[in-house]
């Protein structure tokens, strides 16, 4: 049986941070309808249920939003009812739960793990209060590595921390609104390094160090159209990458895919799924999925973005589809390219052609894999591509060559 993964959205949050670009509401815990979501999600999961049953279940994700907001019990029963429709269990199956700091404790954790989930994620972001603030998290310096600490004690077989590096804050003394061209403050690469070394020595099995990105349509974005939000340099950004990879690395942590890190056997399977173009099945308001058809193309949708709409829609037995993407399979190749040149092992382009029905090297193709072997940013090895180390901070514009 082909392996497949599952995402469930949970789409609340106790509060929306300001550079983040999911589908997300503010709401307060005893607001929630923890059990109707739960029921809602179960509606679609009958919906989709064929999608599953000739699979290999290899991971379920539970993203939002923050999913540890969400009633263990009622997260469990939703767990069970997707193990329930899958064909097969994956013998190693991951279940992750993504938590922020504010709504996680070793019994919040222990619960978590009493209802099958063994991996938590938990965002940490960082470990120093100024930028915290900015970041708009609600937890301190120390929250994020005792909401980390709390979760290895509640006995999580695997635990990762994410932490977001490249952030400029306004300077002390430049008053409350930023504007271009006033003084900011820059996290140095050093700074960058020691709170990836703070996050590693807590024992965690994996960490994911992402730049911050300014999307549109998020209050960064707003601020940074006006010129009112202070932006880390290229060059400090690309320095804070490889000074996070020496401290990692010498803690033990293989830096496996552009902004992530493991200690051997513990990478996300669930994100090597997506970067290697397994199919998914997507649930939950909001939720992307992809699934395969016979001739090697395969359907994107989204489900509907409105959670109450989303509710109602599934508990009437009816699918809350926002879009539906036909993908061809020279598409899905395309795709395969992008994501599988993050992997530091690259992946097989011949191969993956082959399974997709498709050419691997078109006219076009092989010049520009010629160009980049050429400039070493490239590197071929009987049908397998990767980028090599020094050029990975340029890893999606050497994909984009290869379209």
């Amino acid at each position: 049986m082909e392996p497949m993964g599952v995402y469930v959205h949970f789409p609340w949050c106790l509060k929306k941070c300001p550079y983040c670009d999911f589908v997300s509401f503010a709401a307060t815990r005893d607001g929630l309808e923890h059990d109707r979501y739960a029921d809602a999600i179960l509606g679609e999961l009958a919906q989709r249920s064929e999608s599953l049953a000739g699979r290999s279940l290899a991971t379920v994700f539970f993203g939002g939003g923050t999913p540890s907001l969400w009633e263990p019990r009622a997260l469990g029963r939703v767990l069970d009812a997707i193990k329930a429709a899958a064909g097969r269990l994956a013998g190693d199956l991951e279940i992750t739960v993504e938590c922020n700091p504010s709504s996680l404790d070793e019994d919040r954790a222990r619960a978590l793990v009493d209802v099958g989930v063994n991996r938590l994620s938990v965002g940490v972001q960082g470990t120093d209060a100024e930028r915290l603030e900015f970041l708009g998290r609600l937890h301190g310096a120390e929250g994020g590595l005792a909401a980390v600490r709390a979760a290895i004690r509640a006995g999580v077989p695997r635990v990762s921390a994410d932490l977001i590096y490249g952030v400029s804050t306004p300077a002390p003394g430049s008053g409350p609104r930023y504007l271009a061209g006033a003084p900011t403050r820059e996290q140095t690469p050093r700074e960058a390094a020691e709170e990836a070394r703070r996050v590693a020595e807590t024992g965690v099995t994996h960490v994911s160090a992402y730049s911050l990105t300014i999307e549109p349509g998020t209050q960064f974005g707003e601020l940074s159209r006006r010129g009112k939000l202070p932006v880390a340099s290229e060059e400090v950004v690309a320095d804070a990458f490889f000074a996070i990879e020496d401290a990692l690395g010498s803690a033990g942590l293989l830096h496996y895919e552009i902004s992530n890190y493991a200690r051997p056997g513990d990478e996300a399977r669930h994100n090597l799924g997506y970067w290697r173009g397994h199919d998914y099945l997507g649930l939950g308001c909001a939720a992307f999925g992809t699934v395969s058809r016979p001739d090697g193309a395969a359907v994107r949708y989204r489900n509907g973005t409105d959670p109450a709409r989303y509710m109602r829609a599934a508990l009437a037995g009816e699918l809350s589809v926002e879009s539906e993407e036909p993908l061809d399979a020279e598409t899905r190749l395309r795709e395969r390219i992008m994501l599988g040149l993050r992997l530091r092992e690259g992946f097989d382009l011949e191969r993956s052609a082959r399974e997709l029905g498709v050419p691997a090297w078109t006219d076009a193709r092989k010049r520009a894999a010629e160009r980049l072997q050429a400039r070493g940013k490239l590197v071929i090895e009987d049908g397998h591509v990767r980028v090599p180390r020094e050029a990975w901070v340029l890893a999606d514009g050497i994909a984009a060559e290869l379209f």
